[in-house]
């Protein structure tokens, strides 16, 4: 925890009606300065950091929210990813907490591990055990982490475990960009389409899209949990991969991994063998929204008739800053209207992990969201992060989409125009 950047804080409370845990409890050392107020008790040795320092600690979603309203300018994204990096190196948690999080961070941060649960899913939801949880209520009476768990679990396809991005996909006429694809570890394994969608929209535009298959995991869950050495020795080997392919950006179509991939000069910048190229990387990072908002449309694209609800992704408004790219592009298809979401981008629960180590608060959180974005009556909810999409669906029963994908279908609709009418 750095001294410097607890002391930008000046605690004139323009966060509070921002933090998604203020907003839930209204308890002061679950606001960001009250946070705050905590690293500084804990640095100045007048706190311990025990089960009560750590549970406010725990409690934060990480959304960022506080870093928008923030007119100081302090960088709590800084400040909560090192304390949480202290909690792992200096507390010890009750053996159940550490079980259960060895297993989301065994499981998740990886394809491999996780398209072997993908398996698990399917078999749960297709051949029984799920309707049997649901139909005897054993589910009701589960741990409520082990009911999060088993409620957020996507619907999967056995064709969806083992598709893969192709590694080059050339542009459709004159190249503009080439282009490298990071397609995350939960986008490959459980939202292909997504990912698809995503590479065919780019070469639409002119891009040629490179997706190293070697590229492994980001490293944003274990950032965003305090495991900070494992996420640096994921973003060296995105680096190594990356930095030699002569790209003019790295594009990211998942809000969390957007916002890890472009603090990778921060993350890495005391490493002498890799701090220029991870700041050189992390310049080059773009979300897919933004890569096609600066791009003049070539593709043709067919009217949708649908209103849509654009959901903010915490870690693509808050942590990069990006929110009129996704609208931008979305305008672009004709017949699609934007439906306003009157909540000032209050977080959805999900948070990489927290609708799983939290599930209470994320429960709230996800039915004030989803009551919210029914109010809209949207024929379709657009986010972009895959963690979003799947805490919303928990209790949206409204179609969920990324904006590739709509871009994709317009791209496909039989009502487009033909190039030169």
């Amino acid at each position: 925890m750095d001294r410097k950047l607890i002391n930008d804080c000046v605690h004139c409370g323009f966060c509070l009606p921002a933090c998604p845990t203020y907003s839930l409890w209204g308890e002061e050392m679950d606001s960001p300065r009250g946070r705050i107020h905590l690293m500084k008790t804990a640095l100045d040795g007048d706190t311990a950091i025990d089960a009560t320092w750590v549970g406010h600690l725990d409690a934060c979603l990480g959304c960022m929210a506080c870093v928008s309203a923030c007119p100081s300018g302090v960088h709590y994204d800084e400040l909560i990813e090192s304390a949480r990096a202290t909690i792992e190196d200096e507390y010890r948690r009750p053996w159940r907490d550490r079980a259960f999080r060895r297993v989301l961070f065994t499981v998740f941060p990886g394809r491999r591990r996780l398209r072997v649960a993908a398996v698990f899913a399917w078999i749960h939801r297709r051949l029984g055990p799920a309707a049997l949880l649901r139909r005897t209520g054993v589910r009701d009476r589960l741990p409520p982490r082990l009911k999060a768990l088993e409620s957020v679990a996507p619907a999967v396809r056995l064709r969806d475990v083992v598709r893969r991005t192709p590694a080059l996909v050339p542009a459709v006429g004159a190249r503009r960009r080439r282009i490298g694809f990071v397609s995350g570890c939960v986008q490959e394994v459980f939202f292909g389409d997504v990912n698809a969608a995503t590479v065919r929209v780019l070469a639409a535009e002119g891009c040629e899209v490179v997706t190293p298959p070697a590229q492994g995991c980001c490293g944003a869950l274990e950032l965003h949990g305090g495991r900070e050495s494992a996420a640096m020795a994921r973003a060296r080997k995105i680096v190594d991969v990356f930095a030699p392919l002569g790209l003019d950006a790295v594009v990211v179509n998942a809000a969390g991994c957007g916002s890890a991939l472009k603090d990778y000069g921060r993350l890495l910048a005391d490493d002498p063998r890799y701090a220029e190229r991870a700041r050189d990387l992390a310049a080059k990072v773009r979300d897919v929204t933004e890569v096609l908002a600066e791009l003049e449309p070539r593709a043709a694209y067919g009217r949708l008739e649908l209103d849509v609800a654009y959901h903010d992704a915490c870690h693509l408004a808050h942590a990069q800053g990006v929110t009129g790219a996704p609208r931008t592009v979305l305008r672009r298809i004709p017949g699609v209207t934007l439906r306003p979401v009157l909540d000032d981008g209050l977080c959805c629960g999900s948070a990489g992990i927290y609708n799983l180590v939290q599930p209470e608060a994320a429960a709230e959180l996800g039915q004030r969201k989803a009551a919210t974005l029914a109010e809209t009556e949207a024929d379709v909810v657009v986010t972009t992060n895959p963690g979003c999409a799947l805490q919303i669906a928990r209790w949206l029963d409204r179609p969920i989409r990324h904006p590739v994908q709509l871009l994709d279908a317009a791209a496909r609709s039989p009502s487009r125009p033909r190039p030169g009418h």
